[in-house]
């Protein structure tokens, strides 16, 4: 049987072939198998942090300190800027907390995310983290908190074309791109933070399922999902997204019952936008470390 060593250096060889460094921890849920490439430093979280946060409006809604169901209204133009979802919408919009949620990890809407992070509140996504013990797991701003350290950097207003014209050197002096600075984690404690969801520990059991729920409708195929092909392999998840970021952490479930967290994490030695085997490795590494897992 290979050895956790020959798989990690595998993993580690493709991902210097892809041109980014990875850190990677996967574990079995159920079991005590453990596999991971520095999986204990801290890495930038990029859109990863929404999972806490999930994690929070979840809990406080299991303990009845926010209804679901309340709705609320979105006027266009009065939100963080996003790619998806509530900032393209043309029109006011109503909705509710639960379905902000799902946009929130579905599609990863920045609108949706600060409208959240603004219901729940920084300070108790710090205090749910503390409690469950993450040291290298924090969320201090939310999505226009970190686009505003962006526009502080840079001294100016920032768009894509902005950080096109950026070099690497210049990424890397942006504290969106300081772990110590930015909202960060580990590849360890984010796999063992979904491990409790999985397991009804990190919350009450309904915010749990309510957690599950959200992250299993994560429209994006192109990283972790990538990996399993097999009918009947259910991967849920909660990508991240920054320039020369590319993350994904998630919990693949198997038809005869097995189990696993999963976090990837890379950050490019180039600032190309459109990279699509850096997307694909996210799937090959985690599958090959499941594999070994599973072996």
């Amino acid at each position: 049987m290979e050895t956790a060593h020959e798989v990690t250096e595998e993993i580690t060889r493709r991902a210097e072939e892809v041109g980014v460094r990875v850190w990677l921890h996967a574990t079995d849920i159920d079991g005590s198998r453990r596999i991971g490439i520095d999986g204990a430093q801290p890495v930038v979280a990029a859109s990863v942090f929404k999972v806490p946060v999930a994690v929070e409006l979840a809990r406080q809604a299991a303990a009845g300190e926010i209804d679901l169901g309340e709705r609320v209204t979105y006027v266009p133009g009065t939100g963080t800027m996003s790619p998806y979802g509530l900032a393209t919408y043309r029109h006011e919009v109503t909705i509710s907390w639960h379905d902000l949620a799902i946009l929130m990890i579905g599609i990863s809407d920045n609108v949706a995310t600060d409208l959240v992070v603004g219901k729940v509140g920084l300070p108790a996504v710090a205090e749910l983290l503390a409690r469950l013990g993450f040291t290298h797991t924090a969320v201090p701003h939310d999505c226009e908190g970190l686009f505003q350290t962006v526009r502080d950097d840079l001294g100016t207003e920032f768009s894509e074309e902005t950080f096109g014209d950026l070099t690497r050197e210049d990424y890397l002096r942006l504290r969106i791109l300081d772990p110590a600075q930015t909202c960060r984690t580990s590849a360890e404690e984010i796999t063992r933070l979904l491990a409790m969801v999985w397991r009804d520990q990190a919350a009450p059991e309904q915010a749990c399922a309510d957690v599950r729920n959200w992250l299993g409708l994560q429209v994006w195929p192109h990283r972790l999902r990538s990996g399993f092909h097999t009918d009947g392999i259910r991967v849920s998840g909660k990508t991240g997204t920054l320039p020369m970021v590319r993350n994904e952490a998630g919990v693949v479930e198997y038809p005869d019952g097995g189990r696993y967290a999963v976090g990837v994490f890379t950050q490019a030695y180039d600032t190309r936008m459109q990279a699509p085997e850096r997307d694909n490795f996210i799937g090959f590494a985690a599958a090959r470390a499941i594999e070994w897992l599973r072996a």
